[in-house]
């Protein structure tokens, strides 16, 4: 095993003078730091480590002034897939930077105007994921993932103290995926530059961001051969012929461009209260809080194809160019005002009363071909809490929209968390009804190949959950139901035999006419012995409309590790991963439009585990990771599918490596 990560280290140092970074934050990352436990308990006139290197994000800022301290484990680096999350499947195209959905079902919890695309939502940078720093020293993030040129995904970031209260820094990412087939290309450029101010006082609050996304994936139509894993004898993959075939910059793509402006501003009024004052950790809670946020955001969203289809990738027609955009301005103004009631003494968190109330008014303007049309919304937002003690909370939030294009859009939500004991465990109560506007692709599309214009019902749902976590043995596992009234999605059109060529691969959106009753079901459980680890998650999802939702009755993941320290100083996980999913409805692919539809085939394909081999390292301030994965390709299956027609990626090996610098 030593020679093995001998091996691995020798490997990361062939290509330590690419630029790398990364920092792993899922919620089930655990490992040991060793080497920043050691930079800690360092003593010196400054002190350079870690724990001095602090962030902060929106949504913690919406509770009050407080901090983390950087994360460098390694646990879990190696996800560095958007695709592939552990927690979060997804079925794809078959390549990095694809269009993707998810594969189990996770609802939409937001309300008011949407324009509906999703496929590429995996790669964008969300102005509320920016983290806002607090530096002793300038500090700084590389990192880079690949393989030689197959693909390359490269991350830079630095930020630093202007004067103690104000730190300024910029983000710049990158990444390139040719694919494992003709025409799978996936390049994308995200930029942001971001500030937070605090006053002296501690009660002013000032965050603002700008984000660039410019997303470019490239669409093959699917490869012609339906039937390429049964020939033992067949060649490499990018010799398979696809339905599109133009290249360079007339080959067939959609481009997403999301740029936007964000800017917050806070004042605390009355009484501060302050936990572990002077320290890193230090939190500034207020007794009155008032907020107004700004964002300005420009989304647009083409289609772009050059070529005649032949190969019958696209609905009945004769168009050889094709240029189908939508544009979307927006311009959000949130005004916020928070009132807390608590003690005065040390343990005052433990009986605290909050109230929120805010006012959120949003104006969109929207264009497509030969269409455009301006919304606004007014929308009243409502919380209360109750702490009764450090082990007991009650929280409910009201969100209404009671004037404007989604007039009668709700999310009404309440939660109770309760800390039994440390070795009994924690229990979380959740429940929450949303009333939804469909969004803008199910009621109007006016593109080259579709075009509609419905006026649909509000989708209504509703959920309960009880979720219990026990930390101590390694356990967490959640039950939740969704009762769902009117629920939308695309379908192809009938087309009953004789089948009419004309109405092939033409879709529409649909409305379920039946409530969908769901139940889903989430375990983890980690276990441990000695040095090896194995963590579980299964997930069990029953409806009486799967084929509708099209997604599996049950979801694996497990991972078998093994952790060690090698000479002292290089922590260390190697292991393998292995998941899987039971068949289901698969669904197809509307290329133009960018959507998963359900087919008239209802093919539900075979399925198979998929096993990734992999290790990670930390040594000093660097992580690395070394992963193959897809590995069983080379004994069974020879591949798979999880849309109709797109075969999914071959075995690849893929290094990652990170470094931070901080003084």
């Amino acid at each position: 095993m030593k020679a093995l990560l001998r091996i691995l280290l020798l490997t990361i140092c062939s290509v330590s003078f690419l630029p790398v970074v990364h920092a792993q934050e899922e919620e089930f990352s655990s490992a040991l730091d060793s080497a920043r436990a050691a930079e800690d308990s360092k003593a010196d006139t400054v002190i350079y480590s870690a724990r001095y290197i602090r962030y902060t994000t929106l949504a913690m800022m919406k509770q009050g002034t407080f901090t983390y301290q950087i994360d460098t484990l390694h646990k879990n680096f190696q996800y560095y897939n958007p695709q592939n999350q552990p927690r979060n499947p997804s079925i794809h195209l078959g390549s990095y930077g694809l269009a993707t959905r998810d594969l189990l079902f996770v609802p939409n919890k937001t309300i008011g105007f949407q324009p509906g695309y999703h496929s590429l939502d995996r790669f964008l940078y969300q102005p509320d994921s920016i983290k806002y720093y607090r530096a002793r020293a300038p500090f700084s993030e590389l990192y880079n993932v690949g393989f030689f040129f197959d693909d390359q995904i490269l991350r830079a970031k630095v930020t630093q103290n202007i004067t103690p209260r104000l730190n300024i820094g910029g983000e710049f990412h990158a990444a390139r995926a040719d694919g494992y087939y003709i025409n799978q290309r996936y390049n994308d450029i995200k930029s942001a530059l971001f500030a937070w101010y605090e006053s002296s006082d501690h009660r002013y609050n000032l965050l603002t961001n700008v984000v660039f996304n410019r997303l470019t994936s490239t669409e093959n139509g699917s490869v012609l051969n339906d039937t390429l894993f049964r020939d033992s004898d067949r060649g490499p993959s990018d010799s398979e012929s696809t339905r599109l075939r133009g290249t360079g910059d007339e080959r067939p793509r959609h481009t997403w461009r999301d740029n936007s402006f964000f800017l917050r501003q806070s004042l605390f009024l009355g009484r501060l209260d302050t936990i572990n004052a002077g320290k890193p950790e230090q939190q500034i809670l207020p007794t009155n809080r008032m907020s107004h946020s700004l964002n300005v955001r420009f989304r647009n969203f083409q289609f772009y194809k050059n070529e005649e289809d032949v190969n019958n990738a696209f609905p009945f027609g004769d168009n050889v160019l094709t240029q189908d955009t939508t544009k979307v301005t927006t311009i959000t103004n949130d005004f916020g005002y928070s009132f807390y009631l608590r003690g005065k003494s040390l343990a005052f968190i433990k009986n605290e009363v909050k109230l929120d109330l805010g006012y959120q008014h949003d104006m969109h303007w929207y264009q497509d071909r030969g269409y455009s049309t301006f919304l606004q919304n007014s929308m009243l937002k409502a919380g209360v809490g109750y702490r009764f003690s450090d082990r007991v909370s009650i929280t409910g939030d009201l969100n209404q929209i009671v004037q404007g294009a989604n007039f009668g859009d709700y999310l009404y939500e309440a939660k109770a968390d309760i800390l039994l004991s440390n070795a009994i465990g924690r229990v979380v109560l959740g429940a929450y009804i949303q009333n939804k506007s469909p969004e803008w692709t199910f009621q109007r599309v006016n593109y080259t190949y579709h075009q509609w214009e419905h006026d649909f019902e509000k989708i209504k749902t509703t959920n309960f959950s009880f979720a219990y976590e026990n930390p101590s043995l390694g356990f967490s596992g959640k039950a939740e139901y969704f009762l769902i009234a009117n629920h939308l999605y695309f379908r192809e059109i009938d087309n009953p035999p004789p089948m009419d060529a004309r109405l092939l691969r033409v879709i529409e959106p649909a409305q379920l006419g039946n409530n969908i009753n769901l139940l889903k079901v989430t375990v983890g459980q980690n276990f441990r012995l000695g040095k090896f680890h194995l963590d579980n998650y299964v997930v069990y999802q029953q409806s009486d409309y799967n084929a509708v939702l099209a997604i599996p009755e049950l979801y694996t993941w497990h991972s078998l590790y093994y952790n060690g320290l090698l000479y002292k100083i290089v922590d260390f996980n190697l292991g393998f991963d292995v998941r899987f999913n039971t068949p289901f409805r698969t669904p197809s692919y509307a290329i133009n439009i960018g959507q998963f539809y359900n087919d008239n085939a209802g093919i539900e394909f075979s399925t198979y585990p998929i096993m990734d081999v992999w290790a990670t390292a930390t040594l000093k301030r660097a992580n690395l990771f070394l992963s193959y994965n897809f590995i069983n390709q080379f004994v069974w299956p020879a591949g798979y599918y999880t849309v109709r027609r797109y075969p999914m990626n071959n075995a690849n090996l893929r290094v990652g490596i990170s470094w931070k610098f901080y003084d």
